[in-house]
């Protein structure tokens, strides 16, 4: 599976710059390789970019979570999300199943990795909780 270089050029953007809230990868499984779908600009919420997320489609996604810490510090944790929910086509979970860690591999800074197939297992508590 190919690597589109927009995939790691706004990655980097939103690790180095915080350019971007989040970033939303697709398949395309006609070329067979993973571009960028979609951007969220800093001030997109939580909800903005779950509401990005097909319901019915595989996804890759990371997202920049801003947090304080119980000593008041504030901190961002880079999310690694595979979207996988469990209306998807099989071959498209097999797809992204498969391409996932070659996927991850080049994308340099990631801190957390989380996998869901409904949108509880990556409710914000859900976030929150991993973050810390």
């Amino acid at each position: 599976m190919a690597v589109h270089d927009e995939c790691k050029l706004k990655f980097l953007e939103l690790k180095a710059k915080r350019t971007h809230r989040f970033i939303v990868y697709k398949i395309e499984e006609k070329q067979k390789q993973v571009v960028v779908e979609k951007v969220g600009e800093p001030a997109k919420s939580y909800d903005d970019f779950t509401g990005s997320l097909p319901a019915d489609e595989c996804r890759y996604a990371i997202y920049d979570f801003d947090f304080v810490t119980e000593e008041n510090c504030q901190k961002s944790k880079i999310f690694f999300i595979a979207w996988s929910p469990d209306t998807a086509r099989v071959r498209s979970k097999m797809i992204y199943a498969s391409s996932k860690d070659r996927f991850k591999r080049e994308l340099d800074g990631i801190q957390v990795e989380l996998q869901a197939t409904d949108p509880t297992e990556m409710g914000l508590d859900v976030i929150r909780s991993r973050a810390s």
